[in-house]
């Protein structure tokens, strides 16, 4: 209650005459939260950010989006900064993100709808990649941090501590940790064979957001959650929007987008590979870091910080990983582990 009033407080000062209230907007797996600021006159809407100095940095979010901006895409315009507390008075860009949008009220019952759908789906990613690929075209090496081999290799160490360890109660054998470190050895070699660009490092559905025209919010996407971006493999954020934990697509869906972005990549100049198949193998692979990854946080997000909600997850990003594993030999031996331990749940359905 005190961070709270220490907020309002803050607000008020920045805010001089104009009556607000506060309401939650939104939170993600940080200590970071978010709070919506209404004004009694009926000016458009603001969004301010809690971000507890001993517990987030605010500084690296500032940095990323003036990059982000910059490079033409549509972030949150900062309004006013108290860095030593904590406290960002953001823009408003609305509640609708894209995974609401794709979800969507009801399921498509018949052709024509599912066709719409897959319409509308096509139309949001195109935005989303044309996005991205004016980030990866604003790259240059010494201005985000590396997403180098210690840091990936510690993302994907999150899944022996937490998933199997604490989540599933698993003890592996000598044999099975040499199994998995040589696996984790395969994967970051591909990784970190690929070229580099700016990565956001969770370019999803929950952090892109649908933006009204009628409300003059700008052209889609907008982005959030980018505090976290590094300088990495150019396949990463693809891995992030198309393995995405929270909604699932037919592959040929995703194919389709994929070599559209490829296409467009190389007339770009984009570091993108020559031949489509190599790209693809990539692609998969640093998917496989990431699922790996996204187990290990989704188990310790429950278990250490008691969000439960991401639990429902899990199937969908361990079906994303048995299904690289299966693609690729190099992977079989991470396949059979997967196996042994967690056995295959085949419930994991579609999502359109």
């Amino acid at each position: 209650m005190q961070r709270l009033e220490e907020l309002r407080s803050w607000l008020a000062s920045a805010l001089p005459d104009q009556a607000f209230t506060l309401a939650p907007a939104s939170a993600d797996a940080s200590f970071r939260r978010y709070f919506r600021v209404s004004f009694a006159d009926g000016s458009p809407s603001r969004i301010v950010m809690d971000a507890p100095p001993e517990k987030e940095d605010s500084r690296p979010w500032l940095q990323v989006a003036e990059l982000l901006r910059s490079a033409g895409a549509h972030v949150p315009e900062v309004l006013a900064t108290d860095v030593e507390r904590g406290f960002l008075l953001l823009s408003d860009l609305g509640s609708t993100t894209y995974l609401t949008a794709l979800r969507g009220s009801e399921s498509p019952t018949n052709e024509l709808q599912h066709t719409a759908h897959l319409q509308h789906a096509a139309n949001l990613y195109a935005d989303a990649l044309g996005t991205l690929a004016a980030i990866q075209c604003a790259s240059r090496p010494g201005v985000l941090p590396d997403y180098d081999r210690s840091l990936l290799l510690r993302e994907m160490m999150l899944f022996p501590e937490w998933y199997l360890s604490r989540h599933k109660g698993v003890t592996l054998s000598d044999a099975d940790t040499a199994t998995l470190h040589a696996v984790f050895e395969r994967i970051l070699a591909v990784n970190l064979d690929e070229p580099k660009v700016f990565v956001h490092r969770d370019y999803h559905s929950r952090n892109l957001m649908l933006l009204e025209p009628a409300a003059g919010l700008g052209a889609n996407p907008g982005i959030i959650d980018f505090q976290d971006a590094v300088y990495g493999p150019i396949t990463y954020d693809l891995a992030s929007l198309f393995k995405d934990a929270y909604i699932r697509w037919d592959e040929d869906f995703i194919l389709d987008l994929l070599v559209r972005y490829w296409e467009t990549a190389r007339k770009l100049g984009l570091p993108v590979r020559a031949e489509f198949s190599d790209f693809f193998r990539d692609f998969e692979w640093m998917g496989v870091q990431r699922h790996l990854k996204v187990l290990g946080i989704f188990a310790r997000l429950h278990h250490r910080d008691g969000k439960d909600g991401y639990l429902a997850d899990m199937p969908l990003v361990m079906d994303y990983l048995r299904r690289a594993c299966k693609r690729y030999r190099e992977l079989g031996p991470l396949l059979k582990l997967l196996n042994r331990i967690d056995p295959e749940d085949t419930r994991v359905g579609y999502t359109f």
